[in-house]
C-alpha cells in the first residue's frame, strides 16, 4: 500500500510539475498524524542493502568518467574533506549542548550520521535544475562517494560508543580497509561484468545482470569489511564507461528498466521519510523539552553552516596555493559556489544509519543518546529537504548563473555528426562499389538519410532563416508523426475486423514505435 500510494502521489506531483520528492515527504508527514495509519519504522537493512545499491549503481552508470576524473580534487574535498569536517563540527556542537549526557563517541556518531548529503535526494532534486555541467558533476560525484566516507566514520565512532575499544590507528586502519576492499571489489566485478555485457547479445540476460550486480557488489564488499558504496559506484562507473560498446537492445531496455526502478524506489524512500515521525517521537525518553529543542536547532544550523563555511575555502584555497590550478581552471563565481553550498540535502541514508544504532552497549547497558541521534537525524533530513529543496530552484533563478553549454553542446554535436555522416557515406560507397554495383537507388536513399541526420544536428544550433517557424527536420518529424498515427489507426482497424492477427499488430506496432522514438530525439 505504501508503494502504491507513493507512486500515485508522485504521479500527481509530476502531472502538476511539482517536486515529487518534497511532495512525498510532506504527504508522509501528514499521513503520520492519521490514527488509522500503522507505525512504519524504517528498517536500515532494507535501505542499505535493498534500496541504496540499485540507486547508486544507476546513478553511477549515468555519470561521466572523464568529467569525474577531471574534477577529482573538488569531488574529494567534498566527499571526504567536508564529511569529516561536518562530523567534527556537529560532534563538538552536540557535546557542548548536551555534555556528558551524550558523550564524545555518541556525539561523533551523530556527526557522522548527518554529515553526508544523500545521493537519492541530490539526484532527484538536482536533475531538473539548470546548473553548469561541471557543477552537476561535482554534486553527483560528491553524492556518490560521500556515503562511503560517512558510513566508514560512523562505524569507527560506533566502535568507541558501544565500548569495543578504539584507537586512532585502529580507526585509520578500518578506513583504509573499507576503501581498499570496496574499490577492489568494484573493480573486479566491474571488469567481469563489462566483459560479459560487451560480448552477450541477449538483452534480457544483460538487463538481469544490471539488476543483480549492484546487490552482489554491495554484499560482497560488506562481507569482507569493505565499503559497499564504493564497490557499487566503482563497478557502475566502469560498466557505464563500456555502455557504448554494448548491444543496442541492452541500452534501450536497460535504460527503461533502470529508470522505472529508480522511480519506484525513490518514491518509496521519500514516502518513508515522512512516515518516521511517530517512531521518532516514541523513541524519546523523558528529557527536557528546552534542551532537546536547543540540541535539534544547534545541530541543524551546524549542518547547514558547516557546508557553507567549508565550500569557499575548499574552492578558492587550492587556487591561491597552486598556480597550475589557476591557469588550468576558470575561477568559479561566488554565486555558483553559494548555490553548491546550499545543495546539501540529507535523506534516507542518514535515517537508516540512525536506526541502525544498537539499543545497548557491549556490556549490556543502554546506549545513551540513541533517541537524540534519531531525533536530530530526522529533523536534519526534513529541514534540508524542505528548506533547501524548496528554495534551491529560487536561488538559482535569483543569482542568474551564466549558462551557455547548450549552444556549445549543439555545435560539438553538429561537428561530430558531420564527421560521422561523412565516414558512414564513405563506407557505404566502398561496400556498394565492391559488392553491390547495381544498387544505386538504395545507396542514394542511405546517403540521404545520413546527410539528413547531420543536417538535423546543425539545425539544433538555431534556424538560419529567422522568419521560418520550423526547420526542415522539425517539419519532417511533425508530418511523419501524423503519418504514423494514420498507419496505426489502419492496423488497429484491420485487427478489430479480424483481417490481421494480434501478433501481426504487435510486430508492426513495435516497428512504428521505434520509428516514433527516433523522431522524439
Amino acid at each position: 500500500m505504501l508503494v502504491v500510494g507513493a507512486v500515485a502521489i508522485a504521479a500527481v506531483a509530476r502531472r502538476w510539475n511539482l517536486p515529487s520528492p518534497l511532495v512525498l515527504v510532506v504527504a508522509g508527514l501528514a499521513l503520520s498524524f492519521v490514527p488509522a495509519i500503522p507505525n512504519i519504522e524504517l528498517n536500515p537493512d532494507i535501505v542499505l542493502f535493498g534500496v541504496l545499491p540499485p540507486l547508486l549503481f544507476n546513478a553511477s552508470l549515468d555519470s561521466s568518467y572523464l568529467n569525474l576524473r577531471a574534477n577529482i580534487r573538488p569531488v574529494a574535498l567534498l566527499s571526504i574533506g567536508l564529511v569529516l569536517f561536518t562530523t567534527v563540527v556537529v560532534g563538538v556542537v552536540a557535546y557542548l549542548v548536551m555534555g556528558p549526557e551524550l558523550g564524545w563517541p555518541v556525539a561523533l556518531v551523530l556527526g557522522a550520521v548527518v554529515s553526508p548529503p544523500d545521493a537519492v535526494a541530490t539526484t532527484a532534486i538536482a536533475r531538473n535544475l539548470k546548473l553548469p555541467r561541471r557543477s552537476l558533476t561535482i554534486l553527483g560525484g560528491e553524492s556518490l562517494l560521500n556515503d562511503a566516507t560517512a558510513l566508514t566514520v560512523y562505524r569507527i565512532a560506533l566502535i568507541a560508543a558501544v565500548g569495543d575499544g578504539f584507537s586512532i590507528w585502529h580507526g585509520i586502519g578500518l578506513f583504509a580497509e573499507a576503501v581498499g576492499v570496496g574499490v577492489a571489489v568494484g573493480l573486479v566485478l566491474g571488469v567481469i561484468g563489462s566483459w560479459f555485457l560487451c560480448r552477450l547479445s541477449d538483452s534480457l540476460v544483460e538487463v538481469a545482470i544490471f539488476l543483480l550486480l549492484p546487490f552482489g557488489a554491495y554484499a560482497l564488499a560488506e562481507q569482507f569489511h569493505g565499503s559497499g558504496v564504493l564497490a557499487v559506484v566503482t563497478a557502475g562507473i566502469l560498466i557505464g564507461r563500456k555502455m557504448p560498446k554494448m548491444h543496442y537492445a541492452t541500452r534501450l531496455q536497460g535504460s527503461s528498466v533502470t529508470a522505472t526502478v529508480d522511480f519506484v524506489l525513490e518514491t518509496l524512500v521519500f514516502g518513508l521519510i515522512g512516515l518516521q515521525l511517530p517512531s521518532v517521537i516514541s523513541s524519546l525518553h523523558d528529557r527536557s523539552a528546552g534542551q532537546v529543542t536547543l540540541l535539534v536547532v544547534a545541530v541543524t544550523l551546524a549542518v547547514l553552516l558547516a557546508r557553507i563555511v567549508w565550500m569557499f575555502p575548499a574552492t578558492y584555497g587550492p587556487r591561491w596555493v597552486s598556480r597550475t590550478i589557476r591557469e588550468r581552471e576558470p575561477a568559479p563565481s561566488r554565486a555558483l559556489i553559494g548555490v553548491l553550498a546550499w545543495a546539501g540535502m540529507r535523506g534516507v541514508v542518514t535515517l537508516a544509519a540512525a536506526y541502525a544504532l544498537p539499543l545497548t552497549m557491549t556490556d549490556g547497558r543502554p546506549l545513551a543518546g540513541r533517541d537524540l541521534v534519531l531525533l536530530c537525524s530526522f529533523v536534519v533530513v526534513l529541514a534540508t529537504l524542505l528548506l533547501q529543496g524548496l528554495t534551491l530552484p529560487w536561488l538559482i533563478r535569483r543569482v542568474r548563473l551564466p549558462f551557455d553549454e547548450d549552444q556549445a553542446d549543439a555545435l560539438a554535436e553538429a561537428q561530430a555528426a558531420q564527421q560521422a555522416a561523412q565516414a558512414a557515406v564513405e563506407r557505404l560507397e566502398e561496400i556498394a562499389d565492391a559488392e553491390l554495383p547495381d544498387s544505386a537507388p538504395v545507396v542514394s536513399e542511405l546517403r540521404t538519410s545520413a546527410e539528413s541526420r547531420a543536417n538535423a544536428a546543425w539545425e539544433r544550433l538555431g534556424p538560419q532563416d529567422e522568419t521560418r517557424l520550423e526547420t526542415p527536420s522539425e517539419l519532417y518529424r511533425r508530418l511523419r508523426r501524423s503519418m504514423l498515427h494514420e498507419e496505426r489507426t489502419v492496423y488497429i482497424h484491420e485487427r478489430d475486423t479480424g483481417r490481421i492477427d494480434d501478433e501481426v499488430l504487435r510486430r508492426v506496432q513495435r516497428e512504428l514505435d521505434l520509428e516514433e522514438a527516433m523522431l522524439d530525439r
